[in-house]
C-alpha cells in the first residue's frame, strides 16, 4: 500500500476534479454525489470488517469491489487501487495476512475523507 500525502485544494484525502468534470461543475449534482459517498461509507466499513472477522474472504473481495467505485468518484485513486488489490488477493486466496491492513487503511482514509467532504459541502 502507498502512504497518502496529497495536498490539493487543502484537501488531503479527496480530489473533486473528476467529479467536477463529469458533472460539468453543477453544484447540486456534486452535492448529491458527496452525500451519497458519505452515506455509503458506514455500510462499506461495517461489511468489510464483518467479512474480515468472519473470514468470508470472497465476500470481502466483493465488498472491496463495490467500495472501489465510490472512492474513485471522490478522487481517492490510491485507495481505489488498494481496494482492487484486496479484491484480487481474495479471489486468488493469497495474502490473507494483509487483508486486515487493507480494511484498516480503508477505515482510516474514508473516515478522514468524510470529514473533509463535510467541510466541502458547506462551500457548495
Amino acid at each position: 500500500m502507498v502512504e497518502y500525502s496529497r495536498k490539493r485544494e487543502n484537501m488531503a484525502y479527496t480530489d473533486l476534479n473528476y467529479l467536477r468534470n463529469v458533472t460539468g461543475g453543477e453544484p447540486e449534482i456534486i452535492r448529491e454525489m458527496i452525500e451519497l459517498f458519505i452515506s455509503q461509507i458506514p455500510e462499506f466499513s461495517e461489511n468489510l470488517n464483518n467479512y474480515l472477522a468472519e473470514k468470508k474472504y470472497l465476500e470481502l473481495g466483493k465488498e472491496a469491489h463495490k467500495a472501489k467505485s465510490s472512492v474513485l468518484v471522490v478522487g481517492m485513486e490510491q485507495l481505489g487501487k488498494d481496494l482492487k488489490t484486496l479484491q484480487l488477493l481474495t479471489l486468488d486466496g493469497k495474502g490473507e495476512e494483509t487483508y486486515a491492513d487493507y480494511v484498516k487503511e480503508f477505515d482510516k482514509q474514508c473516515n478522514a475523507a468524510v470529514e473533509e467532504l463535510k467541510l466541502e459541502l458547506e462551500k457548495l
